[in-house]
């Protein structure tokens, strides 16, 4: 005997809930037989798979089989994404060429008058400012379907920062040169209509884009601050300089405390939003010590779990003891320059970004320790108000390439923590024409809402003279970058290029960039990951997990990976096929008196006689567009197909044929449903195949086919339903290809609507055999009654007694006082139940039904879990509510600074100016934007992490034993799989006779979480290629600007006027404050 099953037996004896009442193994063994025998050979019998095998078999004359070339598919794919980007790298080289030559010609302009010229500001339907309006057009805008949203094809857009002044002549000039941008534009969408978002970003922060579009709609994300700058997307930061490798280096000492931490908290956070996936970061704290701020031992990707935890750290700085540059530096250098081979590194423009208060010392043997020829850049920041030598300082940025930034308050953070860039971008600059690459980023989410994308870059250059010695004659090249154009890429675009349909359901393409980020549908095993970011061409085959496409089930299934290089990008293509997708059935009835015969069955009105037919939603043909209601679409195809023929040069003539096949076969198979009387345990028969076609018998039951949606954004498993036709994509077919059973799926339980269940979908792919090769085009099925099958298996539990005793109960009772029984699906859903309460809950997790009756089962083996995480999801932002009102960081001078010449030339005017802009223009702006903040700039959804956890059958054995243990008592249990179904049947003591045992639910659907713990991850990255070309240095590199004194002369006045403004500001919240309190 089994040792499982002695222990079992000896545990029950000890058990609190009699044993006279459980029943014996070979009785629960011999209902599962009964159970499986009677579910089985019905389904067998009314679904009609043998039957289907027959007639692809008679119909063998109007199909071949082909064969799926994988390495030659993949080329061709590769080969059509090339020519994609190449078009998109010649539109891109267009705009940058014009963008430098109009930059040259423009004359600046100190004043402009009405009428010199014209542009609309994207954010003029969110807002009502009014002063800037004798500048400003407002076009006549047309929902476009490829931009999702109203576009106007006739004008650009702009989109200015908040904390950038409009009125500027900085800004007006930029506006007035970018203007012509249009021309080339409209040009670039004649050539190629399909071009969507073309954008230019300046560094001045203005983004000028076509075609014209209203920014985000304020009514979907009401009552936030618009914080996009195009400087901090992922696209301008790519484009406007090579990867880095950045050390934050913090001063910790006791006299950056208070305001001053505060400020270097927020500057770090705001630093850290620069950098992008191609960049590695670490920050290290220094006070009389050196130490890194986080767990990290060294650089990091700059991703958004890693950043993260940085952020986080740098909350936790404190302030105290002794400054100690020298250790400071010591430790960041030896992070930069002393690099361990198993760690990935940017390997190229290296960069140290000191934020203190100031310094007594210029460390400088440091520097000629590490950094004698200065392949390191020192860039530092003076933070807060104080009066501590900032030369020393100063002279470490000036001595080092790099530049000096004073942060005086919260108004000058976001601009001086990224125009270190445009220092970064002298090299390329100075490389001219070499540094012209267009670059390609990794998937984002477009801002404008286009969904996910990819941007192709282009650095623009200022290609003007500047003469920065007058005693010198010639005058030497800029070395300033104008910014960066972009032209998004959508996704969905890029699918339409790797066609699928002779793939199978299963079968499909991924491309991959060298930061190992996947473009479409990832399942990537390590070796290939690397193989692929190398641009190296190879194919593997091996076992691996699929995921289903609700993530709710998870198999072992055998693929094979073929991959190769996409030429002229730095992306790698990959196609995925399982074993019975290496051929296919390729339609072969191009005579019009066949096609006609077929094509009569999609007829809608002989719907009762071949079924409710749908056919997937596809685009047959360029003109004929798919709808969203399949009868409409059928009709639609129908005639199109009765007046044009399937081989029509604007149709697809493999994909209509292959419908047509489909719809000739399958009618077969209905006209033998209709002369078999349907047993009263089935409600409905069907037909699916990888062709488009699903046909539902009897004609009734066709309106409520439907597929269930997983709705990601709810933790309790509460799910949407939609109808959905293209039934080769839904979770039961994808799964029956992979599984040789007959595959029970549950309707998706719904949290909101607590009704019971009618039906339960059972389906099983068809094998098919022509000439030895082996295919699986079609799925068939039923659905069961739920009602006559929960009275039939009552029945089935009773019927066999062998011992005859009455103390025996041999029976799972419908509401059972002893016993629970239930029939889960190998996910661990609720099939069906003996209780009633949990008939009602048919498709829901049992983990959330029985929770530590779930434990039990995982804990005995009969079920593994697997947890995944999705890293591109998108979560509402939860903050805490701001209860104080008053300004946070402001700096109000005083009369003796006023009068102190020195103070008009600091950086801490032009800050106190843009935080008089920012409270005038946002009055809540103090109150909505906190030092401690992350500044989003999406004000609604924020990136976050989801977990989900996908359960299965662990093993091949079928009894499994055991004694659940609680506090005050103990509840037995057997479960036995149902041999030929992904079914197991489980009886055990009642949880109402055990309460003690409930355990907090299992959660299987997605719910927020950390994820995986990225200060392990860091122990051993992933692998990752550099950059192919790096621009960090050059020799003929002018930096004699490297800051310190802003340009700015304000006059007197306007500062006096500043400093009551700000005043009476700060009092007038004060006194709000007062009268809340007073009033509350």
């Amino acid at each position: 005997m089994d040792v499982d099953k002695i222990l079992f037996l000896l545990l029950s004896l000890f058990t609190s809930v009699s044993t006279s009442q459980f029943p014996s193994s070979i009785t629960v063994q011999e209902w599962v037989q009964q159970m499986q025998t009677d579910l089985v050979s019905l389904i067998e019998a009314e679904s009609g798979a043998q039957d289907l095998i027959k007639i692809f078999h008679y119909y063998r004359k109007h199909f071949t089989v082909e064969h799926n070339n994988a390495q030659e598919l993949v080329k061709s794919a590769a080969s059509n994404i090339q020519k994609l980007l190449l078009s998109r790298s010649r539109a891109l080289k267009n705009l940058a060429t014009a963008a430098e030559e109009l930059q040259m010609k423009h004359q600046w302009q100190d004043e402009f008058e009405e009428g010199d010229m014209l542009y609309y500001n994207a954010k003029d339907d969110n807002e009502s400012d009014t002063v800037f309006s004798k500048h400003r057009l407002k076009p006549d805008f047309k929902e476009d379907s490829a931009f999702k949203r109203m576009v106007s094809f006739n004008h650009t857009a702009v989109h200015i920062p908040t904390d950038i002044y409009e009125g500027s002549s900085l800004i007006l000039n930029e506006l007035n040169w970018t203007e012509a941008l249009m021309d080339v534009f409209k040009k670039n969408r004649e050539e190629d209509p399909s071009l969507l978002w073309q954008a230019f970003g300046s560094t001045t922060g203005l983004a000028r884009y076509y075609p014209a579009s209203p920014w985000r709609d304020k009514e979907k994300v009401p009552n936030k601050i618009d914080l996009y700058d195009v400087r901090r997307r992922p696209w301008y930061i790519q484009g406007a300089s090579s990867p880095k490798d950045m050390l934050i280096l913090v001063d910790a000492s006791g006299s950056v405390s208070g305001m001053t931490m505060r400020l270097i908290r927020t500057s770090v956070t705001e630093m850290l939003e620069t950098l992008s996936d191609d960049d590695y970061v670490n920050i290290v704290t220094f006070n009389e010590d050196a130490k890194k701020a986080a767990c990290f031992d060294h650089l990091v990707q700059a991703n958004a779990r890693n950043k993260k935890i940085l952020k986080d750290a740098v909350q936790n700085i404190n302030a105290k003891g002794i400054t100690n540059f020298k250790d400071g530096f010591d430790m960041a250098f030896q992070q930069l320059l002393f690099v361990n081979i198993n760690v990935s590194r940017a390997n190229c423009n290296k960069i140290i970004m000191l934020f203190t208060d100031g310094a007594e010392e210029r460390a400088s043997e440091i520097f000629e320790k590490y950094n004698p020829d200065k392949r390191v850049r020192i860039f530092t920041f003076s933070v807060g108000q104080h009066n501590y030598d900032k030369a020393p300082i100063q002279w470490m940025a000036c001595t080092n390439k790099g530049y000096y930034y004073e942060i005086p308050s919260i108004g000058a953070i976001r601009i001086n923590t990224q125009e270190y860039l445009d220092v970064l971008g002298r090299p390329m600059v100075k490389a001219n024409e070499k540094a012209k690459q267009v670059q390609w980023t990794n998937v984002y989410m477009d801002a404008l809402e286009l969904g996910p994308v990819i941007t192709g870059t282009l650095p623009v250059f200022n290609t003007t003279k500047t003469k920065v010695d007058k005693s010198k004659a010639k005058n030497q090249q800029n070395q300033a970058i104008l910014g960066v154009m972009a032209i998004d890429v959508s996704l969905d675009d890029i699918k339409k290029l790797t066609p699928h349909f002779s793939l199978g359901p299963n079968g499909y393409y991924f491309a991959i960039d060298p930061n190992g980020y996947v473009l479409l549908h990832p399942n990537l095993k390590p070796e290939i990951r690397r193989n692929m970011i190398d641009g190296e061409t190879g194919n593997h085959t091996f076992t691996t997990f699929v995921k289903s496409h609700n993530e709710r089930y998870i198999d072992r299934a055998v693929r094979t990976y073929t991959w190769g290089h996409i030429r002229g990008t730095n992306y790698s293509l990959a196609l995925v096929l399982p074993k019975y997708s290496l051929h296919y059935l390729h339609a072969a009835i191009g005579d019009t008196i066949t096609q006609a015969k077929f094509s009569e069955t999609l007829q809608v009105e002989k719907f009762d006689e071949y079924g409710f037919t749908f056919i997937a939603k596809r685009e047959y043909c360029t003109d004929l567009k798919p709808s969203d209601n399949n009868t409409d679409f059928l009709i639609n195809f129908n005639k199109y197909i009765d007046r044009n023929t399937p081989n029509h040069p604007l149709c697809n003539s493999a994909l209509v044929n292959k419908l047509l096949l489909d719809a000739g076969i399958t009618s077969e198979l209905v006209k033998k449903w209709s002369k078999q009387i349907m047993n009263n345990g089935v409600s409905a028969r069907f037909v699916a195949t990888d062709g488009g076609i699903t046909r539902v018998y009897p004609s009734s039951a066709g309106p409520d086919w439907s597929e269930s949606i997983y709705n990601t954004n709810d933790i309790y498993d509460v799910y949407e339903v939609r109808k959905s036709y293209n039934t080769h994509e839904s979770n039961f077919y994808q799964r029956s290809l992979d599984n040789e059973l007959y595959i029970f799926t549950p309707p998706v339980y719904n949290f909101n609507y607590n009704a019971t269940v009618d039906s339960i979908l059972v389906s099983k792919a068809v094998d098919l055999d022509i000439d030895g090769v082996k295919l699986k085009p079609a799925v068939v099925g039923v659905t069961l009654d739920v009602e006559f099958w929960l009275e039939r298996l009552m029945n089935t539990t009773v019927k066999i007694n062998p011992s005859g005793s009455k103390d025996d109960i041999c029976s799972c009772q419908r509401n059972d006082e002893f016993v629970d029984c239930v029939l889960l699906d190998d996910g661990g859903f609720l099939i069906m139940a003996n209780r009633d309460d949990y008939v009602r809950q048919i498709g829901q997790f049992f983990g959330m039904i029985d929770p530590s009756m779930m434990m039990s089962l995982i804990n005995s083996s009969l079920f593994s879990v697997r947890k995944t995480y999705d890293y591109l999801s998108m979560c509402e932002v939860h903050k805490e509510s701001k209860s104080a009102a008053g300004l946070r960081s402001v700096y109000v001078p005083t009369i003796a600074d006023i009068l102190q010449l020195g103070w008009w030339t600091s950086s801490a005017a032009w800050s106190i100016m843009q935080q008089l802009l920012v409270t005038v223009t946002f009055p809540s702006f103090s109150e909505a934007v906190d030092t401690n903040d992350d500044l989003s700039d999406d004000g609604a959804m924020e990136s976050c992490i989801n977990e989900q956890s996908q359960y299965f059958f662990e093993n091949n054995e079928t009894s499994f034993y055991g004694i659940l243990d609680c506090d005050r008592c103990s509840r037995q249990f057997h479960a036995e799989k149902l041999q030929g179904t992904n079914l197991v049947f489980v009886v055990a003591d009642t949880k109402l006779a055990c309460m003690s045992c409930d355990q907090k639910p299992l959660i299987q659907g997605k719910q927020p979480s950390p994820g995986p713990d990225p200060c392990e991850l860091a122990l051993n990255p992933r692998y990752r290629k550099g950059p192919q070309s790096c621009f960090d240095n050059n020799a003929s590199e002018q930096d004699g600007d490297c800051g310190g004194v802003s340009g700015l002369m304000p006059s007197p006045w306007v500062l006096v006027l500043l400093q009551v403004s700000l005043l009476l500001n700060a009092c007038g919240n004060r006194l709000h404050d007062n009268s809340v309190l007073l009033t509350g």
